[in-house]
């Protein structure tokens, strides 16, 4: 069984319950068992400090992840779970890339978290370009969920 941790500091109204329910889904795609993560959803300003502080970007981005430990590194286990770490998301950026790509706040929010629990099980990508195997990956996973409703 898997446990998320889901805080909404953000302007925006979200779902928790679906947010959760949707998280669990695509944990059990990846065959991910006993994991625990945090979400946060949170504006640009302190996520552009985040990415500041710990990437040396001073600019806002859409998501960061932060795995716990490498991918490279064995998985430690505490009380019989995997803490696997932390995902943050801006929705101030999240709607300006929905704006910007011609889908809904609703779409990229499932790409978001999809994408961070990729990161987070020690997937990367070299770029935006969709070609990459995680972004593909992360395209062929979202299929799943045509019609689910975070927001």
């Amino acid at each position: 069984m898997n446990y998320l941790q889901i805080q909404n500091e953000s302007t925006v109204k979200i779902k928790i319950r679906p947010v959760k329910d949707f998280m669990l889904k695509v944990l059990e795609i990846l065959e991910k068992d006993k994991w625990e993560v945090s979400v946060l959803f949170t504006g640009d300003a302190f996520i552009q400090t985040l990415n500041r502080d710990y990437r040396g970007k001073d600019e806002s981005t859409d998501v960061l992840s932060f795995a716990q430990v490498d991918a490279k590194e064995v998985f430690p286990e505490q009380k019989g779970r995997f803490y696997a770490g932390d995902i943050v998301i801006s929705m101030e950026t999240l709607a300006k890339n929905a704006d910007y790509f011609g889908i809904s706040m609703n779409e990229e929010l499932k790409r978001l978290l999809v994408h961070g629990i990729l990161h987070l099980s020690g997937m990367d990508h070299k770029n935006n370009n969709p070609d990459q195997p995680m972004l593909m990956y992360q395209e062929e996973i979202l299929k799943q969920f045509t019609g689910v409703v975070l927001l």
